[in-house]
């Protein structure tokens, strides 16, 4: 991990975006290292699957803490891990204006439509019922305005007949797993 830049992954769930992050990380021309996998969810799937790969992860629950002690826990396991760059990966809180401010440029998201069309949650639907010939994901640099910091990488998914949510959010899926590992070598090393 000493030459490549150490990343912390949040996530909130299975973290399939995360595996795929890992999985990428492993190759040995890739300029990140996974440092830590942080979740709001103790039970969450994708922190059974960080242990099972010996990652190093943190688990905290914000229920009853408030949210700057919350958020305050998370920074100081990341800045503890030596984490230089955070990688939000299906993690559904959102962060407070103080904690994008401590990670300044240095905090990532994937996010399931062409932003900046559909910030916030039922993209899919939401490009279906617009009649969008296509949906996408993108990933983009955190910023306090939800959904809305510079895009660093794209990816269209065409909407085919018949779609509903569900079937266009697994072709979606699969096309973040390609595009957030590529996107997130490129941002490390700008």
């Amino acid at each position: 991990m000493a030459d490549k830049t150490r990343v912390g992954v949040l996530i909130s769930g299975r973290g399939s975006n995360m595996i795929a992050l890992v999985e990428a990380s492993r190759a040995a021309d890739c300029p990140y290292a996974i440092a830590l996998v942080a979740s709001d969810k103790p039970d969450a799937a994708g922190l059974a699957w960080a242990r099972s790969q010996d990652l190093a992860t943190f688990a905290l629950s914000p229920r009853g803490l408030g949210k700057p002690a919350y958020e305050a826990a998370i920074d100081a396991a990341l800045r503890e891990a030596g984490v230089e760059v955070v990688a939000l990966a299906g993690y559904m809180r959102l962060l407070s204006d103080g904690f994008v401010a401590a990670w300044r440029d240095e905090i990532v998201n994937i996010h399931p439509s062409l932003l900046p069309k559909y910030k916030g949650l039922d993209t899919h639907a939401r490009a279906i019922a617009a009649g969008d010939a296509v949906g996408g994901c993108s990933v983009h640099v955190v910023t306090e305005e939800l959904d809305g910091g510079v895009v660093l990488g794209q990816t269209e998914v065409p909407i085919l007949a018949g779609d509903n949510a569900d079937t266009l959010a697994e072709r979606v899926l699969a096309a973040e797993h390609a595009l957030y590992p590529k996107t997130l070598a490129e941002f490390v090393t700008r």
